[in-house]
């Protein structure tokens, strides 16, 4: 059961992050970057997001972060949901209330995907462990989200990722999103799983 919230919870942020990118009006941090790399090689945005999982996977090893079949999975998945679904949908909202509609579902989506899938407890995603692996060497956890979220938005706008009132968004809409689904879809670990 674990693993089927898991995967519920990945498929749903891959779907939420897709829909940002077909809003065109910003998109969350890493997604910025991701993009951004991805006009520049022309290879699909999902896919870009698939290798930058595995090249921050090797940061963890000198952080000595805990893989787990839910960071693989996260690394996989949504990655393959994102280029899926924009393969899917329309490339193009033709008006402003979809725009809309997209970015603040999108928004919500990822919420409750991750409410989902850090509820099963089977590992987090990549750029999760490196944050509370550089933070586990005395830094505080807010700085270290802070520097790396701000770094890797300010490299994806230097390379023409989507910046713009959607980024914003997403900044100020994740945390009461997921803070408003993760304890309602959190279930508790059984002994011994």
């Amino acid at each position: 059961m674990r693993l089927v919230r898991l995967m519920i919870g990945l498929v749903l942020f891959g779907v939420g992050l897709a829909w940002m990118v077909l809003a065109d009006l910003g998109l969350a941090p890493w997604e910025v970057l991701h993009q951004g790399i991805s006009e520049r090689s022309g290879i699909l945005i999902g896919t870009v997001g698939i290798m930058t999982g595995a090249v921050v996977l090797l940061l963890w090893i000198p952080l000595r972060e805990r893989i787990g079949i839910g960071t693989i999975l996260n690394v996989a998945v949504i990655g393959i949901v994102i280029d899926v679904t924009l393969w899917l949908l329309p490339a193009d909202l033709e008006t402003e209330w979809l725009q809309w509609a997209a970015m603040v579902g999108g928004v919500v989506l990822v919420g409750i995907g991750t409410g989902f899938y850090i509820g099963a407890g089977l590992g987090p995603g990549p750029r999760d462990g490196l944050m509370t692996g550089i933070s586990a060497r005395g830094i505080p956890i807010g700085l270290t989200r802070t520097v790396i979220e701000l770094s890797v938005l300010i490299g994806g706008w230097f390379l023409g990722g989507t910046v713009g009132v959607g980024t914003v968004l997403f900044a100020f809409g994740v945390g009461p999103s997921v803070a408003f689904f993760l304890p309602r879809l959190t279930r508790p670990v059984p002994v011994g799983a």
